[in-house]
């Protein structure tokens, strides 16, 4: 029975252990009188627990607050003055409690450096001056270091609490008295904070956790690595208190957690192509390109993890590498990203269809015309960079009405994504004269039509997991059912756009929800490829967007976290996958500029 608990407890993050769960509380600040700010550091980031070491005195009596007794000759700092008069004044500030949240609580842990008797016993004295820290409801004081028998444990005041020793057996009535068990790391493991611990090491540190757990008692290791990735090993290990030397990192990481951490319980199933047509060398009729801004690896990778390892992107054999850079800039936008693919031209940041001089570019839609029918979906607004790559020329991309004027004189067949505030009557007017039909509803487009259609519905601007539901793929559905129905071949262009918008927002729960969003859509593109056996899909990313790294994932639960270096893009190369007819033209490292060459190519068309 033993070791089947051991199993179920190394058996990936559980709903008690994930990340988002934790927070300052279960920050504890070890030597807190060594930061900059002893006391305030800790309690202003709402810390759950603060240490001292302390020094008997005997004449006159006080306790001092040091490392070692050798600093003492040098400084002395009391216990009052540094931490129980700040306390006092902490908890008449929040009218008997220490924060204004009334729930969370305070663990003074005090490391009695001198014997236990007189350092104790003059620290009862001190306390009961201040009867704020004795009845505040929320406030432990935990006697650690040279601590009494525990078997005098209850005889010491009520508001004195011990802090225990994992692996002690302890008597009922100690252990009524023991606020938390701990013991030095290395009493389990040597690890040293890097990768993973050691499973022969890991299993009986496992089991002290949950024999601790058992007696209802937190748990904390001192000596331990002071890291993000020790830090997030505490968390998994359910460790009840992280200790740090590290205030403001670890605040940091433990308040950004809840943004950082991605559980998804309903993975979707993913499309395996039959390869018919992969690779062939014939000639191409229709082209899906597929664009998810700010889809870098690491993105792929977390909706990989967090599908419970399957997308139906890593079903596409065919792979290569673009390199994402503007022309005027190491790191581009979407609005450059976009027109590489769109002209074949390396433009400025913010340039929509134009080149580096404002001069217009001739973009797929307008080369392919009329013998080939184009349409673009988005999840996100129809004048953003990337969609209006594919049909607008202007030198700024939130020149939303300008591009609204440019996609009425576009030969696209249809659009669809969420509409634009600056879009109004007299818009309306222009765009339909030019022979557009005008929705804000995608339901009401038939299925079968001729016409062009613009679609700017509410639903498309929404999140995937805040309203949008499966819209992007019923639009893409359409969209490919309208064009594959006029005989002609075609160019369909969907974006996900909100990929981007996670990374912006350090959001890796948004950012996953859009990755798996897209993911259906790329499913949905390779079963069309495969009935139809002449339709090349190409899926790329205009860039990577957050810097992600992913610092933990679970397949089996779906489970994935990680840590963003930036809220912009970056320079990160990103990949592209091809399947279909010439899809081996896409290996590669190469420009992003390439990818409409190549397109052009497999059309067998060249730029006019």
């Amino acid at each position: 029975m033993r070791g089947i608990l051991i199993l179920l407890l190394l058996a990936g993050l559980s709903a008690r252990s994930q990340p988002k769960d934790c927070n300052t509380s279960n920050a504890h600040s070890h030597n807190d009188y060594e930061q900059p700010i002893p006391f305030f550091d800790a309690v202003s980031r709402q810390f759950g627990s603060i240490e001292a070491d302390v020094f008997y005195q005997a004449e006159p009596e006080e306790l001092w607050v040091a490392h070692t007794k050798e600093e003492l000759k040098t400084k002395k700092r009391s216990l009052d003055s540094l931490y129980l008069i700040p306390l006092v004044k902490q908890i008449r500030q929040n009218n008997g409690f220490i924060w204004t949240d009334r729930t969370r609580r305070l663990q003074l842990m005090i490391d009695l450096k001198t014997a236990a008797a007189p350092t104790l016993g003059l620290l009862i004295k001190k306390l009961e001056k201040y009867p704020e820290l004795i009845n505040c409801p929320v406030l432990r004081i935990v006697i650690s270091g040279n601590r009494p028998d525990p078997s005098l444990y209850r005889s010491f005041p009520s508001f004195i609490w011990f802090d225990g020793n994992i692996g002690t057996q302890y008597s009922a009535a100690a252990l009524s008295r023991i606020a938390m068990l701990s013991a030095p790391l290395q009493q389990f493991t040597s690890w040293n904070g890097k990768g993973r611990i050691p499973e022969k090491e890991l299993q009986p540190l496992v089991q002290a956790i949950a024999d601790a757990h058992a007696l209802q008692k937190p748990v904390r290791f001192w000596g331990s690595p002071d890291n993000i990735n020790t830090w997030y090993t505490m968390i998994r290990l359910k460790v009840d208190f992280i200790n740090t030397d590290r205030i403001q990192p670890l605040a940091d990481f433990l308040n950004k957690l809840p943004q950082r951490i991605s559980l998804n319980n309903r993975p979707h199933e993913v499309y395996r192509p039959n390869f018919k047509t992969d690779g062939v060398n014939k000639p191409v009729k229709n082209i899906i390109l597929l664009i998810g801004d700010g889809m870098g690896v690491p993105q792929i990778y977390a909706g990989y993890t967090a599908n419970h390892g399957q997308l139906s992107l890593f079903n596409m054999r065919n792979t290569g590498l673009s390199k994402t850079s503007s022309h005027d800039h190491y790191i581009t936008d979407s609005a450059p990203g976009s027109t590489a693919f769109s002209s074949g031209e390396k433009t400025n940041n913010r340039f929509v269809g134009v080149d580096h001089t404002g001069a217009k570019l001739a973009v797929i839609p307008e080369l392919i015309y009329p013998k080939m029918l184009s349409g673009i979906v988005t999840s996100g607004d129809i004048t953003d960079a990337t969609p209006a790559d594919f049909y607008a020329h202007r030198m700024a991309r939130d020149s939303a009405v300008a591009i609204f004027e440019d996609l009425a004189a576009s030969p696209v067949q249809l659009v669809m994504g969420a509409g634009n505030r600056n879009f109004n009557q007299e818009l309306h007017q222009s765009i339909q004269q030019r022979g557009f039909s005008i929705t804000g509803d995608l339901d009401s487009v038939p299925a079968a039509t001729k016409q062009k259609w613009i679609v700017m519905d509410t639903l498309a601007g929404k999140p995937a997991a805040g309203g949008r539901g499966e819209w992007l793929s019923k639009a893409f559905s359409k969209s490919l059912h309208i064009l594959s129905s006029s005989g002609k071949g075609f160019f369909l262009m969907t974006e996900g756009a909100q990929i981007d918008h996670g990374g912006h927002d350090n959001s890796l729960h948004w950012l996953v929800t859009e990755m798996l969003d897209f993911d259906k859509v790329v499913g949905k593109a390779l079963e069309f490829a495969d009935k139809n056996g002449e339709t090349l899909v190409i899926v790329t990313a205009d860039h990577e967007t957050g810097g992600l790294t992913l610092l933990e994932g679970d397949y089996g639960t779906g489970s994935v976290s990680g840590q963003f270096s930036t809220d912009d893009h970056t320079a990160l190369p990103v990949p592209v996958f091809a399947y279909g007819p010439q899809s081996h033209l896409f290996r590669g490292v190469y420009e992003n500029t390439e990818i409409f060459h190549r397109i052009m190519e497999v059309l067998g068309l060249k730029k006019k």
